[in-house]
């Protein structure tokens, strides 16, 4: 036997982020896959704990700039349970709309880019890619902003909602139920796909639930577990929705949990849009440089953001957090990677880290 190591990364294409990976190869056979992390590190947990409670939505949602929307919600939730700050009727509707709609963007994204990685599979990334457009243009309107929202106050959103909110709304998924069904014909028939997902690092149930893995990894492996479900929040209860769940635990179940993810997401939109009050009061209470009157209890916030379940453990203190700490469901998902890359060929290992869905920058923080 001659071990060959290779060093992927830190700067690679398919790493998305600043990841490196040290690869041991007998021949085109992996033996070992060592992630090493840490080239984005920013200290987040600490700046938050120097700086007043809102002032910091703005450093959660650098974690992840592919859905920032949803670490924005989850940071604010925290803050509104240690004030004692309800969330306003229709501003419950309207965050999860908008939570929902920045899922399916982050979801899209994700099969584009995945079906790019793995090869002649242009079409797939560019319907991806014109999909998500009109759905961060729906976001970009109802925020100010196309990248970073930072739309969340206490008690609601940052302003009201654009006038054509709903009919924009609706209109966007009737567009995304047309179109969704076609990534089907040109993934799902795609021999080349098939080939490199099918079968291709497969996490067993047992595993997939002691590693701590959780959102689509997990619900691939066959577990169904979401806390829009387990734990509901806003008005996640009122609404019909399932929770897909595979059983092969593979690259091609984690695609088609998120695939059929998308398809849910429209039905909880729909539900909502329809259930929303018209000219619902969604606006939340202006930035003020202060805290509770009294220190709360500790805080711990659970949300089912789109690579799994983010939590916050927030200690609170009368001016600003005194304690800090996330738990980056990317961050739990990496750590499966050098167990589900034992054994396969090289090539393998991009789709096998692309079905992950990582986010270096949620991973480092």
């Amino acid at each position: 036997m001659s071990v060959v190591r290779i060093n992927v990364g830190p700067i690679h294409p398919s790493t998305h982020g600043v990841l490196r990976l040290v690869v041991d190869v007998d021949g085109d056979t992996v033996k070992l896959v060592e992630p090493h992390i840490g080239f984005l590190h920013r200290g987040v947990e600490k700046l938050c704990e120097t700086r007043m409670y809102m002032q910091s939505p703005s450093y959660m949602e650098k974690l992840d700039y592919i859905a920032p929307l949803a670490w924005d919600e989850l940071y604010v939730a925290a803050v509104e349970q240690a004030m004692g700050t309800p969330v306003k009727d229709g501003a419950q509707y309207a965050r999860v709309i908008l939570l929902e709609f920045q899922r399916i963007a982050s979801h899209l994204l994700w099969i584009g880019t995945l079906a790019n990685d793995l090869g002649q599979l242009i079409t797939a990334f560019m319907w991806a890619f014109r999909d998500r457009a009109k759905v961060i243009k729906l976001l970009e309107d109802v925020s100010g902003s196309r990248m970073f929202y930072v739309n969340m106050r206490l008690g609601g959103l940052y302003q009201p909602l654009p006038d054509d909110f709903k009919e924009r709304s609706y209109g966007l998924i009737d567009y995304l139920d047309r179109t969704m069904p076609e990534y089907l014909d040109v993934l799902d028939k795609n021999e080349v796909f098939i080939d490199r997902t099918k079968n291709v690092g497969a996490l067993s149930r047992d595993d997939a639930i002691n590693y701590g893995v959780s959102g689509p990894v997990l619900r691939a492996s066959g577990v169904r577990e979401d806390v829009r479900r387990s734990q509901p929040y806003y008005i996640y209860d009122k609404l019909k929705f399932d929770i897909p769940v595979m059983r092969n635990g593979d690259c091609f179940d984690r695609y088609r949990v998120r695939y059929e993810e998308i398809l849910q997401s429209t039905k909880i939109i729909r539900q909502a849009l329809a259930m929303m009050p018209d000219n619902a009061d969604v606006v939340g209470a202006p930035i003020k440089l202060i805290g509770p009157a009294a220190k709360p209890d500790p805080v711990v916030m659970r949300r089912e953001i789109p690579r799994g379940e983010g939590l916050i453990y927030m200690i609170p203190d009368k001016q600003r957090p005194y304690r800090i700490s996330l738990r980056s469901p990317t961050f739990i998902n990496l750590a499966v990677l050098p167990k589900l890359c034992e054994g396969v060929k090289f090539a393998d290992i991009f789709a096998i880290m692309g079905s992950l869905d990582l986010v270096l920058a949620e991973i480092d923080r």
